[in-house]
């Protein structure tokens, strides 16, 4: 069974060919979406506009709260979803949360079995080993602590935040591992932890490899 995670770098829900794109490597009509706004603090907000943003949508969505956790089988819960989508906001705080809770293991699990992960922001840093993050400080720093499920480093919002291309470049420089570089509205595809392909709903998204050498421009598919 086919391990796959699309971690975008921004904006993901508000891009309907990103949804589609996602959703069609379920294979099911009504796939089951289950929405982690940990990151957040479980805003109610970022809740409403996730089933905002997917009424009409052909697929059965959820969430899972963790700061008023309704919830006794984290683990068959996660089990049971086709997609697990991970919203933005605090990174390190949600990664903290997740292992109390029992959700790092559980995605690990479902992971495995063939449920695909995706998210933006803190839901795309997550998966990687290391990432730009402004969990610590609005300057932006550097998480360590990721779940690992792909090798090396990512940086999201990496055309709408000016500090990220710098920051990253000097992490890197400094022995961060190297790693990826996605704009807002653009995916990144992987496949059994092997980069498959790059996707974008803008016309103008780019993503880049990025090494101690420099940026290195990845070829991008715009979505129709």
């Amino acid at each position: 069974m086919t391990r796959r995670i699309i971690a975008c770098g921004g904006q993901q829900l508000f891009h309907p060919a990103l949804t589609r794109y996602l959703l069609g490597f379920t294979g099911r009509s009504q796939p089951k979406i289950l929405f982690l706004p940990t990151a957040s603090g479980d805003n109610p907000a970022y809740l409403l506009t996730f089933y905002q943003q997917l009424a009409g949508v052909e697929c059965m969505p959820s969430h899972l709260a963790l700061f008023e956790r309704t919830v006794a089988d984290v683990e068959g819960l996660v089990r049971a979803q086709d997609v697990v989508m991970v919203g933005g906001g605090n990174t390190a705080n949600m990664l903290a949360i997740w292992r109390l809770h029992g959700v790092e293991a559980a995605l690990r699990k479902a992971y495995a079995g063939g449920t695909l992960l995706t998210g933006w922001s803190a839901g795309c840093i997550c998966w990687f080993e290391a990432g730009i993050t402004d969990s610590f400080t609005p300057a932006l720093g550097l998480l360590r602590d990721g779940l690992g499920l792909i090798a090396g480093s990512a940086c999201p919002h990496y055309d709408s935040e000016e500090r990220r291309r710098p920051v990253y470049a000097r992490e890197i420089a400094s022995g961060l591992a190297p790693g990826i570089a996605i704009e807002d509205g653009v995916a990144a595809r992987y496949e059994d932890e092997r980069l498959v392909e790059i996707v974008s709903a803008r016309q103008d998204g780019r993503a880049f490899r990025v090494d101690p050498a420099g940026e290195h421009p990845l070829p991008v598919r715009v979505l129709s």
